[in-house]
């Protein structure tokens, strides 16, 4: 047997970019870009639309999908669309004369690297509280 280590194959390098705040701090780059990405999440409109979109059959949805379950009109709900679209939370394209939106993932991998506490620590040991 070897003891040499192996590499671990299949891991996104969005996530490996991220360490969890309670394991470093964040740099000034990252906190920005991380930060457009809750700041738009932190609408419940844009968060409902993601979670639309991702549970969304096929993993895409077609805007005349998405206005639906809402009580606003269609020009708001695309322009909570360009915001989620521009803070990189989901890519999108036009087919005729629909635009069809998906999450993307990467953008999922580097919010939740970020926020994932490691096993261990006092938040956990302590049920979550401090």
């Amino acid at each position: 047997m070897s003891n040499l280590e192996l590499p671990v194959l299949g891991q996104d390098d969005a996530a490996a970019c991220c360490s969890p705040m309670v394991r470093e701090p964040l740099g000034e780059e990252a906190a920005m870009d991380l930060a457009k990405m809750f700041k738009a999440l932190s609408d419940p409109v844009r968060l409902r639309l993601l979670s639309l979109i991702a549970s969304h059959e096929g993993g895409e949805a077609c805007v005349c999908d998405l206005t639906g379950p809402f009580d606003v009109s269609q020009p708001t709900i695309s322009h909570h669309l360009k915001v989620l679209r521009e803070a990189g939370l989901v890519g999108s394209e036009r087919r005729g004369t629909w635009v069809y939106y998906w999450v993307l993932p990467a953008a999922l991998a580097k919010l939740s690297a970020l926020l994932r506490t490691p096993a261990g620590t006092a938040a956990q040991t302590a049920g979550g509280t401090r």
